[in-house]
């Protein structure tokens, strides 16, 4: 069985680790959904949208993995952290739930990430501002994806506008966690935005989407994940020792 690795805490690389993680994570869930879709099309779309994902994922780890210093790789930094060490979003590790709740999900953090590799293409670091370019653009369709699903969803029959309803009351209160800036956000002011900086023009974007679909954003909540702390969800142990499995079990795996 492989050992953990063990990480610096170094602002740039968590800065980074926040950004990946969150894809990976993400990417990993909406790979739960390959063979259980509603239907075939979606299927297929959420599957390129975790394949995305990763290959966000990959760019990301691989630059945290260089600037850290540490002779560690993208496979170490994805598969061999223990769960202390993974630095993303709350909302992203909790279970699948149902396609509402999925694609409310996707709305909520493509939007994020979008904001992010727009402000990212001008980062002062040539390699994340590369990955940004590319990034932003399957952003683009995955926010663009979500929000069709779901208006339909809100504006559909009893039971789906229920079920985008209740999804939205479980979802809202990680919501906090996105813009939650801190003294990582503060020492990385060189690479890209603090999540503060983020907030109102994620609530005007998502703001427009619940407007087509009738929702109403509910009331802030005193309670704060945090996840981008290394503080999870009891959600996180279980996916990791799925995801984690085949490397641990047989090093020297790669993608």
């Amino acid at each position: 069985m492989t050992a953990s690795i063990q990480l610096q805490h170094r602002a740039d690389v968590e800065y980074l680790l926040r950004l990946g993680d969150t894809c990976l994570i993400l990417g990993q869930r909406l790979g739960e959904w390959c063979g259980h879709a509603p239907v075939l099309e979606e299927d297929i779309a959420l599957a390129n949208m975790a394949l995305d994902l990763i290959g966000q994922t990959r760019a990301l780890l691989t630059h945290a993995a260089q600037i850290g210093g540490q002779g560690f790789d993208e496979d170490q930094l994805a598969f061999l952290r223990e769960e202390r060490d993974y630095r993303n979003l709350t909302m992203v590790e909790l279970p699948r739930g149902d396609f509402a709740f999925t694609v409310l999900r996707n709305l909520f953090v493509s939007t994020w990430l979008k904001l992010h590799w727009e402000r990212l293409a001008d980062s002062s670091d040539a390699d994340l501002a590369g990955i940004a370019g590319k990034a932003i653009k399957e952003a683009r369709y995955h926010q663009q994806h979500a929000a069709d699903w779901v208006v339909r969803l809100a504006d559909g029959t009893d039971e789906s506008r229920q079920r985008t309803t209740t999804a939205l009351a479980e979802l809202w209160r990680y919501v906090p966690e996105m813009f939650a800036a801190d003294a990582v956000d503060a020492a990385a002011a060189t690479l890209g935005p603090s999540r503060a900086a983020l907030k109102d023009s994620w609530h005007s974007e998502v703001g427009s989407v619940f407007a087509d679909a009738g929702l109403q954003a509910p009331a802030e909540s005193p309670f704060r994940s945090s996840g981008t702390q290394g503080i999870h969800t009891e959600h996180m142990g279980r996916l990791l020792a799925e995801m984690q499995h085949l490397q641990r079990a047989y090093p020297g795996g790669v993608w």
